[in-house]
């Protein structure tokens, strides 16, 4: 049961990030369908890594050169993987009428004019809205915004169809996560994504909470409008928006 579980963790690592993973972890689409239970925990390691940056550099640098290179690490982390998914989302909405267009255009792995567009301003609001909180409230807001923005996503895929009907040949990486997770991993999800929620005041929480829940179901009701449910370009794109929202929201309370 642990070996099963820690296989899956590792399946949910090697899948949201650039780390390692032991040679014995197998895969599956069922481990990868599986380990969606554990796509919150990865931001655990995501945003432990982004506070230690910001943490140690924030010691002698400018706020602001501090939240930089914190921000690089992540990405560095993660190899841009969500910031790919927010990008692709903006090209297709952007750039396409009909859904078979949208999808189609966020297939493309070329970049465009709203890709690039969204992917700046996108990081400029993050540095903007990190860079206004003091040095230990960033830390904190990236402890809980990586967990529980990841857990957003995990919610599309909980709640909603994939829209992908053209990929018999599984080349979206989002193809082995299509199937529906269990209530069990959901509740484990939430679990892991809402946990680190603890390190803030209770006023805190509610406008973290709400306005990370406002633009999930937000994202969640237009993406089943224009195509029908999500892809994983679309759960990057939750990830971004609601990481962001957890700053926006922790920066009304300074």
């Amino acid at each position: 049961m642990i070996r099963r579980e820690l296989e899956l963790f590792f399946n949910a690592l090697r899948f949201f990030t650039r780390l390692p993973v032991p040679a014995w972890v197998g895969w599956s689409n069922e481990l990868m369908n599986a380990s969606a239970r554990w796509f919150p925990a990865v931001g655990w390691i995501v945003g432990a890594a982004g506070a230690a940056v910001l943490w140690m550099t924030g010691q002698a640098l400018p706020a602001a050169l501090a939240v930089v290179l914190s921000t690089a690490a992540t990405i560095r982390l993660t190899g841009a993987f969500h910031e790919d998914g927010w990008g692709d989302v903006c090209d297709g909405f952007g750039g396409g009428w009909s859904r078979e267009q949208i999808l189609s255009i966020m297939k493309d792995s070329r970049i465009g004019a709203y890709g690039a567009i969204g992917i700046v301003l996108m990081l400029a609001a993050k540095l903007a809205a990190l860079s206004s909180l003091p040095l230990a409230g960033a830390v904190i807001a990236l402890l809980v915004a990586h967990p529980l923005s990841r857990l957003c996503a995990t919610a599309l895929i909980y709640t909603m169809a994939y829209a992908r009907d053209d990929d018999p040949d599984g080349v979206s990486r989002a193809k082995p996560l299509a199937v529906k997770l269990s209530g069990g991993g959901m509740l484990w999800a939430a679990l892991c994504g809402l946990a680190p929620l603890a390190l803030l005041a209770p006023v805190q929480i509610a406008w973290v909470a709400g306005l990370a829940v406002l633009v999930t179901v937000t994202a969640a009701r237009h993406f089943r409008r224009r195509i029908g449910g999500y892809t994983g370009d679309c759960l990057g794109a939750v990830q971004q928006l609601t990481e962001l929202a957890v700053y926006v929201a922790l920066s009304v309370q300074v």
